[in-house]
C-alpha cells in the first residue's frame, strides 16, 4: 500500500523516496495498461525518476474527455480490469461535459485516508457532529467526501442538498456542531432562517466548524469575518480537491489559513506556466498552473495532468501546526482567467473587493457577452438588503474606481436588487460566458 503513516508530518526527505519507490511501481503499470498515456507520450518511455518527469507531455481534461467518447464509459485510461472498479462517481460538469469517474477499493481507501488528513486538520474530529450538504447524486464530492468526513472520526449526517427548512430543525434537532458545504451555501441558509424561522439567528444553531470547499472565495478576509459573525463559526477551506485526480488532498489548518498539501505519499506535484506548460520551479513565491501525477493509482491513473487551477507556493519548510505539507493559495482557474487589456483578473480578485463593501451582498458574477478581447471587465453585483437603491449609480461608480485601484484594470459595474442573483445549493458559476452557451 502506497499510503504513509501521517505523511503530513513526515520528513520531506523521507516522503521523496516513499514517492520514488511509488513511482517505480506506477510507471511500469501505467505503461502496460494505459492506451491514453502511450499515445499522449508518442512512443517516450516515462522516466525512472521522478526528476525526469517533465520531460513527458502534459495531459489535460479534453484529453480525457475524447477518451471517454472513444471508449465509453470510462475511456482507455482505465488500467485495472473492469471488475476492480468497487465505486463509480461523475464529475460536476462545471467546466465542460461530466466526466464519469472509477474507484477500486484501494484508490476509495486512500481517497477517504488523504481526504480526513485535511478535514481533521481544520478541526474536525471525535466528538463533532458533521452535517454533510454536498450533492449525493454521483458527484464526487457527495458519498467520498462523507466518507472522508467518517475517517476523521466524527460522526456524520448524511444530508445532501435541498430542503433547506428540514436542514435547518435537524441542525438543532441533533445538535450539530459542524456543517459540510460550499461557501454561498450559507446565505441560502441565512433567507431560509429569515423566512421560516422568526426570531432565530443563524449563530443560534450552534455550529462551531464550518468546513467548505467545491468554490472559490474563501480566502477572502471579509468572507471570513462574515461568516464568523453571523454564525458564530470558524471558517475552514477544508476540502480542496481535484475530482479527476483527487476528491480532497489540501485544506487549511486551525492555525494556517493557506492549504496545506496532504496528499505527498501519493501524489507527485509540479508547477508549470499556463501558457506555455513550461516547468517552474518548486519554491516558495512562484505561481503557476497545478500539475498532478498519481504515484499509487488502480483505476484511472494520471500522469502530468493539468489541474487548471493557478496557485501560489507560500511554503515548503515545517509550517506552525508541525506539518511538512507543503502550503499554498489558490489564485483562480484558467478557464475562469479573463484579459482586460493585457491584465489576467480571476473571479476571487473581483470578490475580494466586492466582500469588503457593506452595501453588497457578496453575490455577484462576471458577465462576459462575446468572445475577448476584452476592454473593460463586466461585473454584475448585488446590493445588500439594507442598501438604499437610489444611491446605486454612486456606489457602481466608487466599486469601478476601487476596482481599477485595487486591479489596476477597468470595470463596468451594474448594480442589481438585493436576491436578483440566484442562490445555490451547489457550485455557483461566478463567470458566465455568453458566447459558448
Amino acid at each position: 500500500m502506497a499510503l504513509m503513516e501521517r505523511a503530513e508530518f513526515a520528513d520531506l526527505a523521507a516522503l521523496a523516496a516513499h514517492r520514488q519507490a511509488a513511482w517505480q511501481r506506477q510507471r511500469e503499470y501505467v505503461l502496460a495498461r494505459s492506451p491514453l498515456l502511450r499515445r499522449a507520450w508518442g512512443g517516450r518511455t516515462p522516466p525512472l525518476s521522478l526528476d525526469g518527469l517533465a520531460d513527458l507531455p502534459l495531459t489535460d481534461k479534453e484529453m480525457l474527455r475524447e477518451s471517454q467518447r472513444a471508449h465509453p464509459p470510462f475511456g482507455d485510461y482505465l488500467a485495472a480490469a473492469p471488475d476492480r472498479v468497487a465505486r463509480i462517481h461523475r464529475t460536476s460538469g462545471t467546466t465542460g461535459t461530466a466526466m464519469n469517474l472509477a474507484l477500486s477499493a484501494e484508490d476509495a481507501h486512500q481517497t477517504a485516508v488523504v481526504g480526513a488528513r485535511a478535514q481533521s486538520a481544520s478541526g474536525l474530529g471525535p466528538g463533532h457532529r458533521v452535517v454533510h450538504c454536498l450533492n449525493y447524486r454521483m458527484w464526487m464530492g457527495g458519498y467520498t467526501d462523507h466518507a472522508t468526513l467518517e475517517a476523521t472520526g466524527a460522526a456524520v449526517v448524511p444530508f445532501g442538498v435541498g430542503e433547506t427548512r428540514l436542514l435547518v430543525e435537524t441542525i438543532r434537532d441533533l445538535s450539530i456542531t459542524a456543517i459540510s458545504c460550499t461557501p454561498s451555501y450559507p446565505a441560502v441558509l441565512e433567507r431560509t432562517i429569515a423566512d421560516h424561522f422568526p426570531g432565530l439567528r443563524p449563530r443560534d444553531l450552534g455550529l462551531r466548524l464550518g468546513l467548505f470547499g467545491g468554490e472559490a472565495g474563501l480566502d477572502d478576509p471579509a468572507l471570513r469575518r462574515r461568516l464568523e459573525d453571523v454564525w458564530g463559526l470558524s471558517p475552514r477551506n477544508a476540502n480542496y480537491g481535484v475530482s479527476d485526480v483527487f476528491c480532497n488532498f489540501a485544506g487549511q489548518t486551525e492555525r494556517d489559513n493557506d492549504l496545506h498539501f496532504m496528499a505527498l505519499d501519493v501524489l507527485h506535484p509540479e508547477l508549470v506556466s499556463p501558457e506555455t506548460g513550461a516547468p517552474l520551479p518548486w519554491r516558495e513565491g512562484t505561481q503557476g498552473e497545478l500539475v498532478l501525477t498519481h504515484v499509487a493509482r488502480e483505476c484511472q491513473p494520471l500522469v502530468r495532468f493539468r489541474t487548471g487551477d493557478i496557485v501560489v507556493l507560500t511554503g515548503t519548510g515545517r509550517a506552525a501546526c508541525g506539518r511538512t505539507a507543503p502550503r499554498f493559495r489558490v489564485v483562480g482557474r484558467s478557464d475562469d482567467m479573463v484579459v482586460v487589456r493585457g491584465l489576467n483578473a480571476f473571479p476571487t480578485q473581483v470578490a475580494a473587493v466586492l466582500t469588503r463593501n457593506p452595501a453588497l451582498s457578496g453575490e455577484y458574477r462576471i458577465v462576459l457577452e462575446g468572445p475577448p478581447p476584452y476592454d473593460a471587465l463586466p461585473v454584475e453585483a448585488e446590493l445588500a438588503e439594507s442598501a438604499p437603491p437610489a444611491e446605486a449609480a454612486s456606489l457602481a461608480a466608487a466599486i469601478e474606481a476601487e476596482m481599477k485601484r485595487a486591479l489596476g484594470l477597468t470595470a463596468r459595474v451594474a448594480l442589481l436588487p438585493f436576491g436578483a442573483l440566484p442562490r445555490t445549493e451547489g457550485k455557483t458559476r461566478r463567470v458566465v460566458r455568453k458566447d459558448r452557451a
